[in-house]
């Protein structure tokens, strides 16, 4: 391989890494601006004021708490995914959530925190 054809591929690695990372941004940018707008707000609210006494000191009912984390992950996810699909063409809310982990380091803690209650029920708790 010629030295020309392997910058041309890191190159093109490299483009395709900062597309990528580009386009997460945006995702992130995006739903910190759903979260952080009212009828998002009253939407959880209104959840968590339905629930809260479910939730407790008490020894845990696995029982109780998984239909009350699907339903908020199914009430909390298409209001987001719905949202995200008229401004981010094709988005998928299972990939982005899928890919989180990856991203801790470049973005706020509470954010992190608040978006990782859509794959895991102890952040959720």
């Amino acid at each position: 391989m010629e030295a020309a054809e392997v910058l041309e591929e890191e190159s093109f690695a490299l483009s395709t890494s900062s597309a990528s990372e580009a386009e997460f941004a945006a995702v992130v940018g995006s739903i910190k601006d759903i979260v952080m707008d009212a009828e998002f707000q009253v939407l959880q609210r209104n959840f968590m004021d339905r629930y809260y006494q479910e939730f407790g000191d008490m020894e845990e009912n696995k029982l109780t708490y998984t239909p009350i984390f699907n339903e908020y992950l199914s009430l909390v996810e298409k209001y987001i995914e719905e949202l995200q699909l008229t401004g981010i063409l094709g988005f998928n809310m299972a990939a982005f959530t899928a890919t989180l982990k990856h991203h801790k380091d470049e973005m706020a803690d509470d954010l992190f925190d608040m978006l990782l209650t859509f794959t895991d029920f102890l952040p959720f708790k």
